[in-house]
């Protein structure tokens, strides 16, 4: 969503960050600049006005224009005022009430409110362990009580049994009557929607407040309405009282601009964004991650939450042992893959990694995207267990029976067998004697980058660490410069696992990283 202006912001100031000094005419030239790509992402003009006035307050100040580097002292202000901009906490759904807690959803028809409660009610009840009752309010839009119940089904969750003819206000007091008699922890009230805010539908809303008594009523906006949404979130606040928003549809191509305008208007947190169709596709709202991604900065926390809850952890286990003995086929280089898919793609990794979202393109041009991964998939599916376990059984004939059963040709084929190669001698390389293996030598020389020397040589297990933790590491990432855009100490030596090896095509590989041992 918020591509388009990370490109222009991107592009502008990076033109400040190669000046060794700058002026306030060059910084009001930028800030210019910056007001324009606001306003072309479809942010609110008073939000653009106080966000320039404040970045120029502080940015024309004698400190700055005398700093040691002037342009990263604008680029940090700018990342400062655009988290403030955001909402500087991220703020979840507050559960702190008796049980069982109401959530009350609201918004307009089509905004995605019955989705995102069977989205919310699985997370509830896979991650927090809570047990979770849904209910639908909805008696005019064709079977929307019905989708609820499905969606409860899809998701293991309990839904309200539907009693036709009944009024909204009676099935809310239903709901929380039955959700104290079953033991529920939260039940979750489905409301109806309408095309336009009418009065009618806010009568309605405060009747069903009146009734149930919610401790959070969350908005629900479609991120793609602009500003529209904007009005909405206003419209609703003052009629019914909202303590939160969520926005769906994250995942568009609008220009995020309802987004970053929301928590500044209506003073209203944004809790939680939807991201995909998907009933886990649904994420916490953090302010400092978003501005980061939006500056080109990465998201290394998101990186890490992502793999800790899509990689199997039996499964990288075995992988480690037999990458410390050296040993990788192509049934390794699939779970690789796979896991790569997972976690959104060769898009969505390259996204959260600092210094890495200008390189999407790049990719883009020289073919590395998401459908090479399912070819290569492909690929490796037609293979016969033994040749998957040893491709060194596959000559001519099995190459062409193996195109013809995943629809590719001899070259593609030969490509992954090259690529699966160069990853194996890697593996053999960084499981390899002497110094404890190169993948330790590598991760030390990482670990002293970033100031972690005191680690015998190694990198904190991630997977363990608490948010707090991870923030401190990423600080200290930042502060040893492998938080800056375009500053990321990258992986040549042995390149990003499943593309290639040394180099990606066309991309003239990267620097190695720390502590790596040049190739000769």
């Amino acid at each position: 969503m918020f591509e388009s202006l990370q490109d222009r912001l991107g592009s502008i100031l990076n033109g400040l960050t190669g000046r060794g000094a700058l002026s306030e005419a060059d910084v009001s030239a930028a800030l210019r600049e910056v007001r324009r790509a606001l306003l072309e992402a479809d942010v609110a003009l008073d939000v653009v006005r106080s966000f320039t006035e404040k970045v120029r307050e502080k940015a024309v100040g004698a400190e700055i224009l005398k700093s040691i580097k002037p342009g990263q002292m604008v680029v940090k202000i700018v990342h400062d005022e655009l988290v403030a901009m955001l909402g500087s906490e991220g703020v979840t759904i507050d559960f702190n009430a008796p049980a069982p807690v109401v959530v009350m959803m609201v918004g307009l028809q089509g905004s995605g409110k019955t989705t995102t409660t069977g989205k919310i009610a699985k997370r509830l009840t896979t991650r927090d362990k809570k047990k979770v009752l849904m209910a639908s309010l909805d008696t005019r839009r064709p079977a929307a009580q019905e989708q609820l119940r499905q969606l409860g089904v899809q998701t293991g969750v309990d839904t309200l049994p539907i009693i036709a003819g009944q009024s909204p206000t009676d099935i809310a007091a239903r709901a929380v009557q039955a959700a104290k008699l079953g033991g529920h922890d939260i039940v979750i009230l489905d409301t109806a929607g309408r095309t336009h805010i009418d009065e009618p539908l806010m009568i309605e809303m405060a009747e069903i407040k009146r009734k149930s008594n919610p401790h959070e009523i969350l908005l629900v906006a479609d991120a793609l309405t602009g500003q529209d949404a904007v009005n909405l979130a206003r419209n609703f606040d003052d009629r019914v009282g909202i303590t939160g928003l969520v926005l769906t549809r994250m995942d568009g191509d609008g220009r995020g601009g309802a987004a970053l305008s929301m928590r500044a208007v209506t003073g209203k947190p944004i809790k939680l964004i939807g991201v995909g169709e998907k009933m886990d596709e649904l994420e916490e709202f953090h302010p400092r991650r978003v501005a980061d991604r939006i500056l080109g900065m990465g998201d290394i926390i998101s990186l890490v939450e992502k793999a800790a809850e899509n990689i199997d952890a039996e499964k990288a286990a075995a992988m480690a042992a037999k990458m410390a003995k050296g040993k990788f086929d192509l049934n390794d280089l699939a779970d690789q893959l796979r896991q790569m898919q997972k976690m959104g793609g060769m898009g969505g990794i390259m996204g959260l990694m600092p210094g890495m979202a200008g390189m999407k393109d790049k990719m883009a041009a020289a073919g590395l995207d998401d459908s090479l991964f399912k070819r290569q998939l492909a690929i490796i599916s037609s293979m016969t267990k033994a040749e998957r376990a040893n491709p060194d059984l596959l000559k001519h004939s099995r190459k062409k029976r193996i195109a013809s059963g995943s629809g590719t040709d001899a070259a593609d084929i030969n490509k992954l067998l090259k690529m699966h190669r160069q990853m194996a001698d890697m593996m053999k390389m960084m499981g390899g004697k002497g110094k404890g293996g190169m993948m330790k030598q590598m991760m030390g020389g990482l670990a002293n980058k970033m100031g972690l020397g005191g680690l015998g040589g190694g990198m904190p297990d991630l997977s363990k660490m608490d948010p707090k933790q991870l923030e401190a590491l990423q600080k200290q990432a930042e502060a040893a410069g492998l938080g800056k855009p375009g500053s990321l100490p990258s992986l040549g030596g042995g390149g990003l696992p499943g593309l290639g090896g040394a180099k990606l095509p066309g991309l003239g590989g990267f620097p190695g990283l720390p502590g790596l041992p040049k190739k000769k």
